[in-house]
């Protein structure tokens, strides 16, 4: 049945534009247009975006709003367990969609009243609205840029959709406006709204989760568990069972990845370390026979890394006291042996308390280079030429 609805009320929706090109991608892409439309005045206000995200929904109500000069009293969107969910943030992160929507209609006041599922004519002045642009506008355009078709469709909503006579009312949407519409919208707040998104996230083993193609750490013991993401403009705030855990600066340059290393394994954080002067500086510190060591056994190999058996061995030997780890590195140098399992053993066995074997020191009467009970070389290769004709 027709339904009056009263002034301040608005309906929103994406209707779908076509390939416009897009001058930051270099590429033709697929674009929409954000509608809405005050269901009393059908007062237009329409934007072009590229995606349907989450942050491109939320941003262009504030967009909308800031160019009514108020928000609506009740926001009627497609329903938010269908059609706006699956276009925006896939069928699975149904309360993704609520929670940032709550953030945005607590700010501004008002409320929303999402339609029915699968009945567009609950939604009617819009579906309308986005029929006659696609009649009467895009008809018009031949230019494909999208920053041109933006400019076109900011003119033709000012000079044709809001002041033509429309059929129904038989009046000009932006005279219906400024008489009743503007009067009923609420106030904008003092403070400009802060885009707030929510979405859910697994902690990876890594201690990291994944938001915007970033990586920002949370307390190791969270491994494996499902956590909120409230993210702003400027900040990451992840919360497990609506107490927060962890804060980062939102990234949007420099590296992937976020890490406070604090979130990590105590013994584990400092095994992210992955310089050679780092781990000289580690092992010096506990004795400089350590030091020498450790740079005998980076050095063992010209080709292979020796950093992985490093780092085990200096963490190893920072749990015993000095003089142990001292006795342990002798040792191990003694044989020539530079493996982290062969030093553990040593400490583990206690062959470290036991005094080395003593060397054998040759002889200082005896001539260099003569031993007892040996021949010499020419002896040994001095033999009788052999006969061809002696028996065999």
């Amino acid at each position: 049945m027709p339904i009056d609805a009263p002034p301040g009320e608005a309906q929103v929706d994406f209707g779908y534009l076509g390939h416009l090109y897009d001058p930051d991608s270099g590429r033709q892409r697929k674009a929409w247009v954000f509608l809405l439309v005050l269901v009393h005045s059908r007062r237009m206000v329409a934007r072009i975006a590229f995606d349907q995200s989450a942050e491109t929904w939320i941003r262009l109500h504030v967009e909308a709003f800031d160019e009514l000069g108020g928000a609506p009293t009740v926001i009627v969107p497609d329903n938010l367990k269908a059609a706006v969910v699956r276009t925006a943030f896939g069928i699975d992160e149904r309360a993704a969609l609520h929670r940032s929507y709550r953030e945005l209609a607590r700010h501004y006041g008002c409320r929303i009243d999402p339609a029915p599922p699968q009945s567009p004519e609950k939604k009617g002045r819009v579906e309308a609205g986005v029929g006659y642009l696609r009649r009467n506008f895009l008809s018009t355009v031949n230019d494909r840029d999208v920053s041109r078709v933006a400019e076109a469709l900011q003119r033709w909503v000012a000079q044709t959709a809001n002041q033509r006579i429309h059929g129904t009312t038989g009046r000009k949407p932006a005279d219906v406006f400024e008489q009743t519409d503007r009067g009923a919208l609420l106030p904008l707040p003092a403070a400009r709204y802060e885009p707030v998104l929510w979405k859910q996230a697994l902690v990876h083993r890594d201690s990291h989760i994944e938001f915007g193609r970033r990586l920002y750490s949370v307390p190791w013991r969270f491994i494996g568990k499902q956590v909120w993401i409230r993210a702003t403009p400027d900040s990451v705030h992840v919360l497990c069972d609506n107490v927060r855990i962890a804060t980062h600066a939102r990234r949007s340059k420099g590296g992937p990845r976020s890490t406070i290393a604090g979130h990590l394994p105590e013994h584990r954080a400092e095994l992210g370390q992955r310089s050679r002067a780092y781990w000289e500086e580690r092992a010096a510190a506990i004795d400089p026979e350590v030091l020498d060591y450790v740079r005998r056994v980076f050095d063992q190999d010209d080709a292979l890394s020796m950093l992985r058996p490093v780092q085990a061995i200096v963490t190893h030997l920072e749990k015993f006291p000095p003089e142990r780890a001292v006795a342990a590195c002798r040792r191990a140098d003694y044989y020539g042996a530079y493996r982290y399992d062969t030093v553990k053993r040593i400490l583990v066995q206690g062959l470290d308390l036991q005094p080395l074997p003593i060397s054998v020191v040759p002889d200082s009467d005896r001539p260099t280079g003569t031993y007892r009970f040996a021949r010499r070389l020419s002896e040994l290769l001095a033999q009788p030429p052999e006969s061809t004709d002696d028996p065999h």
